[in-house]
C-alpha cells in the first residue's frame, strides 16, 4: 500500500501495488502518456509514504478501508466512473448462488465488502471456488449437472450430490475467508477433519483433507491474504491515539456507539466494531432501546449497560477502547454505565462540532501524555472534570475517530430507519378493516413492503387474500395514495 502526499502532508491518493518501485517510477516517467487527472496527481505529490502487508486481500481491505477513512481527494476523481464492487451470497435461498454486484439491496442475501477492484475480487474467487464450489446459476437452474460440477467447482445440488446443509455450510467458510478469517477457519477445519477420522468417516475426512489443502495452496497466490495478518502498530492513527491517551498498549479492538431516535420515537443505539484499525461488520450490534422520549443521556447509559453485562461480554468479547458519539453528557453517562459493571474499559467521546476528543479525566482511565500531544500539535482545554483534545483536522487520529463516529451514525440511522418505516407500515395495515395480524404478516412476506403491497396487480391480491378482502385493500390504499403530496408538493 502507498500514500501519496502533498506539501501540507495531507494524503491525496492511496493505492496498492506488487512491486512499489515499479508503480512509483510509473508515476513520474516522461514517457509515460497520462490523462490529465492523472497530471494534476502527479504535480501535487511532495510525498510518498508506504506500508507493507502480506498479500492482496489486506491490500484490498485495507486500500478500501483507508480511503473511506481519509477520503483521498484523487481516489475520488480517478475513480468517479467506477462503482464498488460486493460479493452476493443469497444464502436463505433454495438454490444460493455467489455473484457479483455493484448495488447492494435489501433483498436478504448476504453483502461482503465493498471492494475497489472488481478485477482483484474474481481471481481470488477463483482460486477460491477450489476450495469451496458454489453455484453461480441464478435463473435457469439446469437439470442437471453443469460443466463446472464436472470440473468440481459447483456443488451440484440438482444433481442431488450434496444437499443444501450441506451447501450452506460451505458458503459459510466462504464467507468466514472473505471476512479476513482465514486462520480459525484452517484451525476449524483441521479439528474436523480429526473428528471425522478418529469417527471413521473417511469420506468426510478426506473431503476437509483436500478442502484444507486448497487452502494452504492459496498461500502460493498472488490473490488475498486476510485481515489477521495486519500489523495494527503501522496503523499511524492507531499508534498516535495510543501515545495522546497513555494507553499500555494499542487498542485492537475499538467500539464506538451512537443513539438515534426521531423525537423521542423508534429509540435505537448502534455499537460498531473497529478491530486492528478496520471494520469488523460481523461484530456490529443494534439495540432496540426500552427507556421513551428524548434523553440521550439515559439512552446512552442503557445501550451501554446492556452492552457490558456480564452475558454480552462472555459472547462479544471486551473492547479495548470505547468511542462515544457525543460530548461530556453522553460520556459520563457511558462511564456510569461502565462502572456499574465493575469495569476499566478507557473511553472517550468526540463532540461533533470542532471535533474535540473528550476526555473525563477522573474516570475515562485515560492518562494523557504531554509529549504525545505536543508532538501531534493538540490543543488541550480543560473545564471542570473534563478535558477537550484539538487536533489538526487531518489528523491520523482525527481521521480514525471520525471513521468509527461516522459508522456508528450511518449504523444507528439504518436501523432506526428500519424501525420507523415498520411501524408506519404495520399502523396503516392495522388501520384496514379485515386484515389481522396473520393477513399483514402474509402480504408483507409476498410483496416485500407496503409499497409492493400498494402495487400490487388485483389479481396478484386476490391470490394470497382472496377476492373481498383485494377490494376492501384497494379501497384504502387508493385513499392512502390520494392522501399523499405529490412531487410538486414537496418541492
Amino acid at each position: 500500500m502507498y500514500f501519496h502526499k502533498d506539501v501540507r502532508g495531507n494524503i491525496i491518493y492511496i493505492g496498492k501495488a506488487a512491486v512499489l518501485r515499479n508503480r512509483v517510477r510509473q508515476y513520474f516517467q516522461n514517457s509515460r502518456n497520462r490523462d490529465p487527472k492523472t497530471e494534476a496527481l502527479v504535480m501535487e505529490i511532495a510525498d510518498t509514504d508506504w506500508v507493507v502487508v502480506e498479500t492482496e486481500l489486506d491490500a484490498l481491505f485495507l486500500e478500501a478501508e483507508l480511503i473511506r477513512r481519509y477520503m483521498p481527494r484523487y481516489n475520488i476523481l480517478l475513480r468517479d466512473d467506477k462503482s464498488m464492487t460486493y460479493v452476493r451470497i443469497n444464502y436463505d435461498d433454495t438454490h444460493p448462488t455467489v455473484t457479483l454486484t455493484r448495488r447492494p439491496l435489501d433483498d436478504g442475501a448476504k453483502y461482503l465488502g465493498p471492494y475497489y477492484s472488481a478485477v482483484s475480487v474474481k481471481r481470488a474467487l477463483k482460486f477460491l471456488r477450489r476450495a469451496f464450489p458454489y453455484s453461480t446459476h441464478l435463473t435457469n437452474v439446469p437439470k442437471r449437472g453443469c460443466l463446472q460440477y464436472h470440473l468440481g467447482l459447483c456443488p451440484g445440488i440438482e444433481n442431488g450430490d450434496t444437499d443444501l446443509k450441506a451447501y450452506r455450510q460451505n458458503l459459510k467458510k466462504l464467507m468466514q475467508y472473505l471476512k479476513g478469517e482465514r486462520i480459525q477457519l484452517v484451525r476449524t477445519i483441521e479439528k474436523d477433519m480429526l473428528a471425522a477420522a478418529k469417527t471413521h468417516d473417511f469420506e468426510t475426512a478426506a473431503q476437509l483433507r483436500n478442502q484444507l489443502n486448497a487452502l494452504k495452496g492459496l498461500n502460493k497466490q498472488i490473490v488475498f491474504g486476510d485481515r489477521e495478518f495486519l500489523d495494527i502498530s503501522k496503523d499511524r492513527g492507531l499508534s498516535e491515539l495510543s501515545g495522546i491517551l497513555g494507553l499500555e498498549k494499542i487498542p485492537r479492538r475499538i467500539e464506538g456507539f451512537d443513539i438515534s431516535h426521531m423525537q423521542g420515537t423508534d429509540n435505537v443505539a448502534s455499537m460498531v466494531v473497529f478491530t486492528s484499525g478496520m471494520p469488523e461488520k460481523a461484530a456490529y450490534r443494534k439495540f432496540k432501546l426500552r427507556i421513551p422520549g428524548n434523553d440521550d443521556f439515559a439512552h446512552m447509559h442503557e445501550a451501554l449497560s446492556r452492552r457490558l453485562s456480564e452475558k454480552n461480554r462472555k459472547d462479544w468479547g471486551t473492547p479495548e477502547l470505547i468511542l462515544i458519539d457525543g460530548g461530556k453528557g453522553q460520556l459520563q453517562a457511558a462511564i456510569r454505565a461502565r462502572d456499574e459493571a465493575g469495569l476499566s474499559i478507557p473511553m472517550i467521546g468526540l463532540a461533533k462540532r470542532e471535533e474535540e476528543i473528550v476526555v473525563h479525566l477522573e474516570s475515562s482511565n485515560v492518562v494523557m501524555k504531554k509529549l504525545a500531544l505536543q508532538q501531534a500539535n493538540a490543543l488541550v482545554e480543560q473545564s471542570d472534570a473534563f478535558a477537550l483534545i484539538l487536533l489538526p483536522r487531518n489528523s491520523h487520529v482525527v481521521k480514525l475517530l471520525q471513521r468509527i463516529r461516522d459508522e456508528s451514525h450511518r449504523f444507528a440511522v439504518s436501523y432506526h430507519s428500519v424501525l420507523k418505516s415498520k411501524r408506519q407500515t404495520a399502523s396503516m395495515l392495522d388501520d384496514i378493516p379485515t386484515i389481522g395480524p396473520a393477513t399483514r404478516k402474509k402480504l408483507l412476506k409476498t410483496f416485500g413492503s407496503m409499497k409492493g403491497v400498494m402495487q400490487a396487480r388485483d389479481w396478484e391480491l386476490e391470490k394470497v387474500v382472496g377476492p373481498k378482502k383485494t377490494i376492501i385493500l384497494k379501497q384504502y390504499t387508493r385513499a392512502f395514495r390520494r392522501s399523499q403530496p405529490s412531487a410538486e408538493q414537496q418541492a
